[in-house]
């Protein structure tokens, strides 16, 4: 009993701290813009991508990029960096092409998310356009001489599992840091807090939006490629039900709450993994059953706060 516990424990915080991290993103554009940027799935799934090509990977045969690779294959660690740099800059790009002349015109916000959608859609059609619509998995030998799994007692530890961990953890602390000690966050908290004020004081808004939209695309293709590691990558809809799970992150951790999204990924990962595999049809089912029974209690999420009612 106790083992099963255990087991359950490393799976699930596994699971959810990617889930954590991807929902991270989410919070950080709505922290400062207060909408729900759709893109963010699409880049989660082309991150997943761009790490597999740069790990030498092959593509399938329905796609533009048919038989295509890579001539060089980079090790796991460059790799994710530079799918991360490169989804970062995707971010920025559409921010500038999509949002930015919607903000500067006033545009509803409403119209700002409908935008973000087309994107979402524009981003996920290219995918299948370049690659096609194969499930690929990334390959067996990639962390050279480790194990694929290890044994503690009766727990069975996957060298993924241990990685993603690290990752997302090591990801959480230095966002948490840049958030909480550093000039660029503490802008960050001022133009999200009162983009007027913050510009009265010399705070430059768009960059700060432009940064935003960096860290958080960066983060999409850091936790595509972790999921992939544990799943593959299942298509280019990949993105698709990350990104509801993303949404439920959010909104039971609190809307714009960075420990809350945390908190939160953690909690639906383990929910996910209390699931018996018989039953793993009805994962989702379970994981936004607790969103709706947590909202029913506190609407406003775990670590969100009351909307403040104007007199």
């Amino acid at each position: 009993m106790v083992t099963n516990a255990l087991q359950v424990l490393v799976d699930g915080l596994a699971t959810g701290s990617v889930y954590a991290i991807f929902a991270l993103g989410y919070t950080l554009v709505f922290s400062i813009l207060g909408i729900i940027n759709f893109a963010h799935g699409a880049v989660f799934a082309l991150g997943a991508y761009l790490t597999y090509a740069l790990l030498g990977g092959r593509f399938g045969f329905n796609g533009l990029l048919a038989n295509g690779q890579l001539p060089v294959a980079l090790p796991f660690a460059p790799a994710l960096a530079l799918s991360a740099l490169g989804c970062g800059l995707l971010g920025v790009g559409i921010d500038w092409i999509v949002f930015r002349p919607l903000r500067q015109q006033g545009t509803d916000t409403l119209l700002t998310v409908v935008a973000s959608l087309g994107a979402a859609v524009f981003l996920t059609n290219l995918i299948q356009y370049l690659v096609g619509a194969e499930v690929y998995t990334y390959p067996d030998q990639l962390w050279g001489g480790l194990p694929l799994t290890l044994q503690w007692g009766d727990i069975t530890l996957r060298t993924s599992q241990l990685i993603i961990f690290a990752v997302a953890v090591v990801l959480m602390i230095a966002l948490t840091y840049w958030v909480k000690g550093t000039r660029m966050g503490k802008g960050l908290q001022a133009v999200a807090e009162n983009p007027t004020a913050a510009t009265l004081l010399g705070i430059d808004g768009d960059r700060i939006i432009q940064v935003t939209f960096f860290v958080s695309s960066a983060l999409a293709a850091v936790a595509g490629t972790l999921i992939a590691l544990s799943v593959g990558i299942t298509g280019p809809q990949f993105g698709v039900i990350f990104g509801l799970k993303g949404l439920a992150v959010i909104v039971l951790g609190g809307l714009g709450s960075l420990p809350g999204t945390m908190l939160a990924g953690f909690l639906l990962g383990l929910v996910e993994a209390m699931v018996p595999a018989a039953a793993s049809g009805f994962r989702d089912a379970a994981a936004f059953a607790i969103l709706f029974l947590v909202l029913l209690a506190r609407p406003q999420g775990l670590l969100g706060q009351p909307p403040v009612e104007k007199v």
